[in-house]
């Protein structure tokens, strides 16, 4: 597939860019632009800057599959959340929840009039006619999935690989049903349940921080192992400053998975905001994304640790500010 048995995960929301995905394939691995949260316009830009240096790589759609929030546990969250936002300038939390499916045809579009090597899907299942369209168009297709009766409909569909996604992983879980936590399974147990029931190529994802554990995926059968947390503070990634240094701080010693940030399942460092909100945020998703979004962001620019979300698998002690070809070379060390 690549010179190196790796893939550079997306990571949404700013750590994955154009120059991280280069440098990934400048170092023979394989890196992901992240569609989530971006209008079309931002990705059909940042799909002409990649493909200016490099013609290997990959996009990764959010499929709309809504977690409708309900109301009044939306208003309660947000009745919650008030005081941390005016601590942070934030007056204008939306009042009514959002539901929106992240310009997906748009996207879609966009990748069948241009396009790419690869698209992968995160959330939900596409429908086959998206598949079978970004086929004919010559893109290789993958789909991420946590537990092998995800597996045996991905590959129904028709797609051509899948990412095998542990609990232990950074960011939002891949499960379809928000509602139903990933299985608490090794990686290397989950890639064997998994190839019990599709021969299709198999990426392994999930806590993958250091030569020994990529080299242990690729013996239970892996294809390739996706890395994420393990870049995270490489110069070419956008991870913002205030999340850079969280992931620095060695009070910060735990992660979690938590639905307080987005209403949607997802494993962060603990923080202020997880520990008071956790237990208490509704799901919801997307609506609780875009409720959240604006005190985030706000407190990112003000600096402050404990309201940000700090998405971290919990490999994450090994994250290091080198540069993406030197760690990409350094976990691909026992298999080259």
């Amino acid at each position: 597939m690549t010179r190196l048995p790796l893939v550079v995960a997306p990571m949404a929301g700013g750590p994955s860019t154009p120059d991280l995905v280069v440098a990934a394939a400048d170092a023979g691995a394989l890196g992901f632009l992240a569609a989530g949260y971006k209008t079309p316009e931002a990705l059909a830009a940042e799909v002409g800057a990649v493909r200016q240096r490099t013609d290997r790589f990959g996009v990764n759609l959010f499929v709309p599959t809504p977690v409708p929030v309900d109301r009044d546990a939306y208003a309660a969250y947000a009745q919650l959340l008030a005081p941390l936002a005016l601590r942070h300038g934030v007056t204008d939390l939306p009042a009514e929840p959002r539901e929106d499916d992240d310009a997906w045809e748009a996207k879609v579009e966009l990748l069948l009039a241009d396009p790419v090597p690869f698209v992968s899907f995160t959330f939900g299942l596409p429908a086959p006619s998206v598949v079978r369209a970004l086929r004919d168009v010559g893109t290789v297709t993958v789909q991420t999935v946590v537990r092998p009766s995800e597996a045996e409909a991905a590959a129904a569909l028709g797609v051509d690989r899948l990412v095998v996604q542990s609990h232990v992983a950074g960011g939002h879980s891949g499960t379809l049903d928000p509602d139903d936590l990933p299985p608490e399974v090794p990686l290397t147990a989950l890639l064997r349940e998994v190839r019990a029931v599709t021969d299709l190529p198999l990426w392994a994802a999930g806590g993958l921080a250091t030569a020994e554990d990529v080299a242990a995926v690729l013996a239970a059968g892996a294809e390739a192992a996706v890395v994420g947390t393990a870049l995270l503070r490489t110069p070419e990634a956008g991870t913002a400053a205030t999340y850079r240094r969280a992931l620095t701080d060695p009070t910060r010693t735990s992660t979690g998975l938590t639905r307080a940030f987005s209403g949607r399942p997802a494993r962060a460092l603990r923080n202020g905001f997880v520990e008071a909100y956790d237990a208490v945020a509704p799901s919801g998703y997307p609506a609780l994304h875009h409720l959240t979004s604006p005190i985030r962001k706000a407190a990112a620019a003000a600096g402050d640790e404990e309201a940000i979300n700090i998405w971290a698998g919990t490999g994450f002690r090994s994250a290091t500010d080198e540069p993406a070809g030197v760690v990409l070379r350094r976990l691909a060390r026992v298999t080259t």
